[in-house]
């Protein structure tokens, strides 16, 4: 498909009652990514010449999310719900002057392959007036179903509503995608009624107008897993695991070792190089990318952060928006690091948070260890050079440097610049006092037994 022969309109105005929630239908989440971006992304090969959002219910929500997603797309909101052609029909005024094909997608079914859309576009080619995309299963459910006459022609689209009980026996079944010229489905469009069961104004009643105008309907199939739709929360749960069942399929192939697949859960966007090792209950939220040979260990959440070759994180480790590793790095068990930069051969091996930190090569972070960078207000940074050792369980009160190859004394509070190559210790000095812990001791068990006489009375 060229830039200049192609349009989407992407359905989204349905409210989706059945997830029974407040937030439409279409931005709830599979792969960190809302449904309809999904659709969005399934489009983006294809270098559509327009794509059209078509709002609804929660129309600023989505118009919102379509903007932030595709800045691209042009949004426009169906304000009464009369069913799949009226929803269409409103995309009319901004294809009024447009001369390609325009293909319907629905914003809650994500996993229409961009490679089946391909194949929609070659039926197109080879003669088809209208194209539908179908699926052949054992168990069709409540699916509008497919009549194929004429040895491969389309003759009409039944809903499940207004099916005949031979009607519903038929296996191929509808997914709501249609391809077809913009001119041609307007004009299939105006001609659709409501005269049916739902009372709606179906997109499927245009395969049967065609045809009583003689033109040539076909109908694409494609695996059922492509054309899942959402409409509930159960729904929602069985679109996450066919997603993450296909990345970590696609990323093993690609190889990156995940030695426990069913425990990795990846986002839409995740992006992990090969002979990196995934191990067990690693969670990747948006805006992760691993070089090669990278390890992350167990337990360890990752989110928006950027790992360089021969790194090693966690395990139980968080990495949050921000953090940047460079190579070989290690960040260990029980470290959190946010909005940080990390240079090659830098340690933060246990227990430690940095955050809004720039941290020079070679440079050892002592247990404990917490850039300390809001004040309640504003966040500050820390910046320390390379080889510098920070010693257990000092707060670096930001802002505040350390120079290259300067040292802190563990248990220190650092609230001024180090210089270079110099020792900053900060901490009350130690005063031990004979005997006073046996007495307090002493004080304590009397108390103590006290308080258990004073119970007994």
């Amino acid at each position: 498909m060229t830039q200049s022969s192609h349009a989407f309109v992407i359905l989204a105005a349905g409210k989706g009652s059945r997830m029974l929630s407040d937030r439409p239908k279409v931005l709830h989440q599979v792969g960190s990514l809302p449904l309809l971006g999904h659709a969005l992304r399934s489009t983006e090969p294809l270098n559509p010449a327009r794509l059209i959002v078509v709002a609804g219910h929660g129309a600023e929500a989505v118009e919102a999310a379509t903007a932030r997603l595709a800045p691209a797309a042009r949004t426009v909101r169906q304000t009464e719900q009369l069913g799949t052609a009226h929803a269409v029909d409103q995309a009319r005024d901004l294809l009024a002057d447009f001369d390609g094909d325009v293909t319907v997608l629905y914003g809650d079914t994500p996993f229409i392959r961009t490679e089946t859309l391909e194949r929609m576009n070659a039926a197109r080619q080879d003669g088809a007036d209208v194209v539908i995309l179908g699926f052949d299963t054992p168990d069709p459910g409540r699916y509008g179903r497919l009549m194929i006459t004429d040895g491969d022609r389309l003759h009409r689209i039944v809903e499940f509503k207004d099916a005949s009980p031979e009607e519903r026996a038929v296996t191929l079944c509808n997914s709501g995608v249609v391809m077809a010229p913009a001119a041609l489905l307007f004009d299939l469009i105006a001609q659709v009624g409501n005269a049916n069961a739902s009372e709606e104004y179906y997109l499927t009643d245009i395969v049967g107008l065609a045809n009583d105008r003689g033109l040539t309907c076909r109908a694409v199939t494609c695996d059922p897993a492509e054309t899942l739709g959402i409409n509930t929360r159960a729904e929602l749960a069985g679109a996450e695991a066919v997603f993450q069942a296909a990345r970590r399929a696609e990323l093993m192939a690609a190889g990156v070792t995940l030695t426990a697949p069913e425990t990795v859960f990846l986002s839409a966007d995740t992006r992990i190089d090969p002979d990196c090792v995934i191990e067990p209950n690693v969670v990747f939220g948006p805006g992760v990318t691993l070089a090669p040979n990278v390890t992350i260990r167990s337990f360890s959440h990752l989110e928006g952060a950027t790992v360089a070759s021969g790194a090693v994180v966690g395990p139980y480790a968080r990495l949050r928006p921000g953090a940047r590793l460079s190579e070989d790095t290690r960040v260990g068990n029980f470290v959190e690091v946010k909005n940080a930069d990390l240079a090659r051969g830098v340690k933060v091996n246990h227990l430690s948070y940095i955050g809004d930190a720039e941290i020079g090569p070679a440079s050892n972070i002592g247990a404990g260890t917490i850039t300390c960078n809001y004040d309640g207000f504003l966040k500050h940074k820390t910046s320390i050079g390379s080889e510098v050792f920070i010693g257990s369980n000092t707060m670096l009160v930001a802002p505040v440097s350390i120079g290259d190859g300067a040292n802190t004394g563990s248990g220190s509070v650092i609230t001024r610049d180090v210089p270079e190559g110099a020792l900053a210790i900060a901490r009350a000095r130690q005063d031990n006092k004979p005997g006073l812990a046996t007495r307090l001791r002493d004080m304590l068990r009397q108390k103590k037994a006290a308080l258990a006489a004073e119970k007994q009375e």
